[in-house]
């Protein structure tokens, strides 16, 4: 069905749901959940060993060949026909089932450059060459629960075929973290080579609650832009720093000064963050180095704020080395990925859905996810979403962290640790039924 045909379809249903599933289609939900959660129960035991297998077996972005290929071999039996190698390393899995509209499922490959020290029983200890030296890798973003749950939405799909008509359009997207995967499998022709999607979803894990599954309409996560800065100076002794301009004083200064880029120079309603996660310099505590260079994020909802951000950022940087009669610093503030903005006509569908099969455990958010993600590129480029998030902590743990009064774990923390079950039977749930929603007979 033509984009131009669904999209008026779907506000016309979204006019017609209020907060709560009428009783016939809380029954058509109802119903559905227990078919899904009896394929669940024969075939949870297969995606438990997949999810650990691909924990244990993390590849970084742009290099997950093995993770693609345990994938494809999943899809391939379910009837899909997949297609390797687009976008360098992503996949994407068509299976046809009659006229209807397309619908993209996305799922990530990839994992974080990073040690796990959860002491899972199945914890990554898996070390790959990057950025030149032997470097740890795991799965501390959850992207293997979503892999997981991706390949039983579809066991499910097919199961259910007799339920839903169209075409179903999974893809295994490459790189996110770095995000520069999306961009990739589009110019790679995901959208020519292949149906354009009239509407895709996407999921992700996060610490709230095991079982629940979280939604909201319009931004859901912030704009990204690095931020890598080289500060210029002249070394010397450490023991004669006059005849020396120290690019230590100078990025120690520009890391106190550009907190006032958020503090004074935009609204304090507006989000934003800046943050630097890292500074590099010199060799030895007697040696006053050449340049000091630090990495870190940017954060945002709104471009205009993003863009005052960015600009005082470059303002401070140039000011901090003006200051110390330095060089000019080399500043790039290189864009990641752009907000995540929920299509609200289809938000408005399938939130009377998650509520029917979840009841409580269905949240509807009211504030965005200042976390970012590449899945954006998918909207921009056309195809209406809905991404929303997914529980993955054991309820205990966290009533027992409130109770000490811990934060928990979060994603890209070496503990970050959801439970797989309920984690991915509720993944496989959720996604099944909104898939179903949008495509049911």
């Amino acid at each position: 069905m033509p984009i131009r045909v669904l999209r008026p379809l779907l506000f016309a249903a979204a006019a017609a749901v209020v907060a709560c599933a009428s009783s016939a289609q809380a029954g058509d939900v109802a119903r559905q959940k227990a078919e899904i959660d009896a394929g669940l129960d024969r075939g949870y035991a297969q995606l438990d060993a997949l999810y650990k297998d691909i924990h244990q077996h993390p590849e970084l972005g742009f290099q997950e060949t093995e993770t693609a290929a345990k994938l494809a071999k999943q899809m391939r039996a379910l009837g899909f026909t997949v297609t390797e190698r687009v976008g360098k390393t992503g996949i994407v899995a068509i299976y046809k089932n009659g006229p209807g509209p397309t619908v993209m499922v996305r799922t990530e490959l990839d994992a974080l450059p990073m040690e796990e020290k959860t002491g899972l029983p199945y914890a990554s200890h898996a070390v790959t060459a990057w950025n030149g030296k032997p470097t740890p890798v795991a799965h501390s973003c959850g992207h293997d629960i979503h892999m997981a749950a991706w390949v039983g939405a579809a066991q499910a799909l097919v199961a259910m075929k007799n339920q839903w008509h169209g075409t179903l359009m999974f893809i295994g997207q490459p790189s996110e973290e770095t995000v520069g995967g999306a961009k990739a499998m589009i110019a790679d022709g995901l959208f020519t080579r292949f149906p354009k999607p009239d509407i895709g979803f996407a999921q992700h894990v996060s610490n709230l609650a095991a079982g629940a599954v979280a939604y909201m309409p319009g931004v859901e996560s912030s704009n990204s832009n690095e931020l890598n800065i080289t500060f210029h100076g002249r070394g010397s002794h450490g023991s004669r720093p006059q005849e020396s301009i120290d690019p230590v004083m100078e990025a120690a200064r520009f890391v106190v000064d550009v907190q006032s880029v958020i503090s004074r120079e935009k609204d304090p309603a507006a989000f934003g963050v800046i943050t630097v996660g890292a500074i590099q310099s010199g060799s030895a505590g007697n040696i006053i180095p050449d340049t000091a260079v630090l990495h870190g994020t940017i954060r945002t909802y709104d471009n205009a704020v993003r863009d005052k951000m960015l600009a005082g950022i470059r303002r401070t940087a140039k000011a901090v080395a003006d200051m110390a009669g330095a060089p000019a610093p080399d500043v790039d503030l290189a864009e990641g990925g752009k907000a995540v903005v929920n299509d609200a006509a289809i938000t408005a569908r399938t939130a009377p859905v998650f509520k029917a099969a979840f009841g409580d455990h269905a949240i509807a958010l009211t504030a965005p996810n200042s976390a970012s993600e590449d899945y954006s590129e998918f909207i921009i480029a056309g195809v209406p979403s809905l991404f929303f998030g997914l529980g993955g902590y054991d309820p205990k743990v966290i009533a027992e962290a409130r109770a000490k009064g811990q934060p928990l774990p979060t994603n890209h923390s070496p503990y970050f640790a959801p439970v797989p079950e309920p984690t991915i039977r509720t993944g496989v749930e959720a996604m099944t039924l909104a898939v179903l929603n949008v495509m049911g007979s």
